[in-house]
């Protein structure tokens, strides 16, 4: 991807200005060429550090001690900065930090849901990677970005040292002649005044050198914000670009986990079990069209797309498929010759025998919860994220999830974690404390607890998928999911482009 600029010996200088600070406010877009396959490599690592931090946000207390190993552990793994290494080496690693955070900011401005997740994960990420900067780096990270607070002397530190004692929860424990004290106008810590986390007088507060960060993070996530709203405004130049826009889109509704694609499981379930497993293994999207189904005898296009795929990945064969929707459909107002003309076809097509013949993949969370959200009298979509709050709760409740765990539930949805919602639902129901997964899809939501009540073991009947090959350097990890527009995967668009792309 290329960045124009004409004076090839500007752009030299600022990049070695740029990637000269451990950390920045990402103002600046990159100002070089790189290989498609590179943008895909950066973008995928990128990816999985912002997945963590959301984990992490939630399993653990935000930037104590196990928080903070587990995350330094994974920036080390995907190779982020983190102030290990040589020169040349951290600067490689700014590099692939600063070029990796705009390319998602190219896919995750497209929606309001994106943006908020993208910058809740932006925001915690910045914070930890601030928390560890060393005190003179923290200082010179202030002035170069134009926060050049001052802190109070001696003189007026003495005088208000009892106040600044008593008010400031950051200054416990450490004597106020010890620690700098920035003097701030209020309106620049609305935070800190709300919480009473710092000393007010005459429109002024005294933060604490501790705290400043709340100034810091303030600030990063307004310029982003009013940064993602601008990049939104170019999206139609950039979507114009044939090689850029299957790009961004997989990325956006990308998960990182199996491919269920692959039909190495087909005939592994029966008909005579799936009422059986809807009710221990199905998550909640599933169950609720599986109900559905069987008490309406009928689903719209969205519910039948997102539950025979799900079906034909935990193994439901054409043969099964088409025996199970025409036995309930005919239930209900369909006849044997209407399902045949009217629904068969289309039953066909999701495995790959009708038309274009395309392996159609089961929808991974990102799809359910990002695409093709529902309308009334559809009951496809996450109910985590589609589902009115006390609608949610009485489902909940009918499924006898313990109130305790319908509040965590509803505040994990609250806070849109939707992923998370489900995998605590799927802790609660499965009375397991901590899963061992990070929850992306729902057949693997399946695949889990099956595991979980077999003891552990791949239980008879239990999906166990291959990974489908992929053929370049930036599939370590990421498994993407076509489109039903039957969009080419990552590696078939790549492979026959040039090198390098001019961005728009």
């Amino acid at each position: 991807m290329q960045f124009p600029s004409k004076k090839p010996k500007v752009v030299t200088d600022l990049k070695a200005e740029l990637y000269s600070q451990p950390l920045q406010f990402y103002g600046q877009p990159p100002l070089e060429n790189i290989s498609l396959s590179e943008f895909e490599s950066f973008a995928v690592d990128r990816l999985k550090l912002l997945k963590t931090v959301e984990n992490l946000g939630v399993s653990y207390v935000k930037l104590n001690d196990d928080y903070s190993k587990k995350l330094d552990n994974e920036i080390r793994t995907l190779n982020f900065p983190n102030g290990a290494g040589d020169a040349k080496e951290q600067t490689e690693k700014r590099r692939k930090d600063h070029i990796s955070h705009f390319i998602l900011r190219l896919a995750y401005c497209q929606t309001e849901d994106l943006r908020r997740w993208f910058i809740q994960q932006e925001v915690d990420l910045f914070k930890y990677r601030f928390k560890e900067l060393k005190c003179g780096e923290k200082l010179e990270f202030l002035h170069k970005n134009n926060l050049q607070y001052n802190t109070i002397g001696a003189e007026e530190k003495n005088n208000l040292r009892e106040k600044l004692a008593t008010s400031s929860y950051a200054a416990s424990g450490v004597k106020v002649e010890e620690q700098d004290f920035y003097k701030v106008p209020f309106q620049d810590a609305l935070d800190l005044v709300r919480t009473r986390k710092v000393y007010l007088e005459e429109g002024y507060v005294y933060i604490p050198h501790n705290e400043i960060v709340t100034i810091v993070l303030n600030d990063f996530r307004t310029r982003l914000s009013k940064a993602l709203a601008l990049t939104a405004r170019s999206l139609p130049a950039v979507h114009s670009d044939e090689r850029l826009q299957p790009l961004l889109t997989h990325l956006s509704h990308s998960y990182l986990g199996q491919d269920y694609s692959v039909q190495k499981n087909v005939g592994k379930i029966s008909l005579e079990q799936i009422d059986s497993l809807a009710g221990k293994s199905f998550p909640l999207c599933m169950r609720q069209l599986h109900q559905t189904l069987r008490d309406q005898h009928h689903l719209r296009h969205g519910g039948r797309m997102q539950y025979g795929l799900f079906l034909k990945g935990i193994g439901l064969s054409l043969e099964q498929a088409l025996q199970f929707w025409r036995m309930e459909f005919i239930r209900g107002k369909v006849d044997a010759d209407k399902f045949d003309k009217a629904y068969a076809y289309s039953i066909r097509h999701m495995f790959g025998k009708e038309g274009k013949r395309a392996d159609y993949t089961p929808y991974s969370c990102m799809k359910v919860i990002l695409s093709n959200p529902p309308s009334q009298g559809d009951y496809h979509g996450c109910p985590f994220r589609h589902s009115d709050p006390e609608l949610l709760k009485q489902k909940l409740q009918s499924y006898k999830v313990s109130p305790s765990g319908v509040s965590q539930i509803l505040e994990l949805v609250k806070g849109m974690h939707y992923q998370l919602a489900c995998q605590k639902y799927f802790e609660l129901t499965h009375n397991v404390e901590d899963t061992a997964f990070s929850l992306s899809h729902p057949n693997q939501y399946f695949t889990e607890s099956q595991k979980v009540l077999g003891g552990g073991k791949d239980v008879k009947r239990e999906t166990d998928t291959l990974q489908r090959p992929q053929e370049n350097s930036a599939a370590r990890g990421l498994t993407r999911e076509p489109a039903v527009d039957e969009s080419l995967h990552l590696a078939e668009i790549t492979k026959n482009l040039e090198t390098d792309f001019q961005d728009a």
